[in-house]
Parts: structure tokens; C-alpha cells; sequence
């Protein structure tokens, strides 16, 4: 049985026919759009690596059926930078060295852009902390992806404020 949805993937509408509806969000990502961005972790829902933006909410995308997501937007890492030039959030990680090996900051970085735009980052770092506590760093380097959010709050306010004027 076929199972069509329509998906608005990185800002471009996609109508996509499945043929397992137990497909995860994440392996259709990963496997038939070709966005290896997002990350294949524990496939569990406990580190956090396949993080992105669905309705500008995070998810895992391990844990969600495509099926499920019939109408909805969906924003990977690979939307993130425009032109060339970095999101303050992928700026702010770089900066404040929020990553060692690399594999989880695409759910970092994702993660933060929810935590921050859900209005729920702030500058307080346990609070940071306890918003981020979903995604998993196997290097340790959760000091510099705190200093980043906070930095990242920052500089997305600061632009904020220059659009509004």
C-alpha cells in the first residue's frame, strides 16, 4: 500500500510516496532525500543526534513516523546557512568551540535554534543546560555549546531588534 504525504522540507514543497509507513522521519531524511546532515545516534530517542525542527518544534526524527507528517515543515541542518554565510547559532558553535568530534552538533546546533526560537534558552546557563539535557556529547564539550547558545540568544535578539527598527 502507498502512503502519500506532502512535506514542506527546508523551505520546498515535496509530495513523496511511501511505501512503508514505518519509515522514521530520520531514514527518510538520511536515505531518500539525501540529507545526511541529521544524524543516525542511538535510533532510540536518548542522544539527541537526528534533532530537527519539525513545525519549529525539535523532535528526534528517529522517533516519528514520516507518515505522521503529512502537512508539515520540516527544517534540517542543511537549511540553516543562507549564501555562504552561517546562522548565528552554526557561528556561535565555532566560536565557542560547542563541538570536538563533530557528530552531534547538527542535533546540537538544532536543538539550540528550537530551544532558542521556542523562547525557552534565556542567558541562564543551567537553564541552557536543562534545554540541551536531550542531545548528547560523547566528547564533553557541553561548556562551549552553553556559551554558544547564550551567545547565539544573543546575537538572534540583536538581529531581532534591527528588523523591528
Amino acid at each position: 500500500m502507498l502512503h502519500p504525504i506532502h512535506l514542506t522540507l527546508n523551505g520546498i514543497c515535496r509530495d513523496l510516496t511511501l511505501d512503508d509507513p514505518r519509515i522514521t522521519l530520520l531514514d527518510l531524511l538520511r536515505e531518500r532525500m539525501a540529507l545526511p546532515g541529521t544524524k543516525k545516534g542511538c535510533d532510540r530517542g536518548q542522544c539527541g543526534a537526528c534533532t530537527v525542527l519539525v513545525d519549529g518544534r525539535r523532535i528526534n526524527s528517529c522517533l516519528v513516523l514520516a507518515v505522521t507528517l503529512d502537512g508539515a515543515e520540516i527544517t534540517t541542518i542543511e537549511d540553516l546557512a543562507e549564501g555562504g554565510r552561517l546562522h548565528p547559532v552554526q557561528a556561535a558553535f565555532i566560536e565557542h568551540d560547542g563541538f570536538q568530534c563533530g557528530y552531534c552538533t547538527p542535533g546540537q546546533i538544532m536543538s539550540a535554534l528550537g530551544l532558542i526560537t521556542e523562547g525557552h534558552a534565556g542567558d541562564d546557563p543551567e537553564r541552557i543546560r536543562e534545554g540541551m539535557s536531550g542531545n548528547l556529547c560523547r566528547c564533553g564539550a557541553y561548556h562551549g555549546i552553553t556559551e554558544a547558545v547564550q551567545d547565539a540568544t544573543r546575537r538572534m535578539a540583536d538581529t531581532s531588534a534591527g528588523d523591528a527598527a
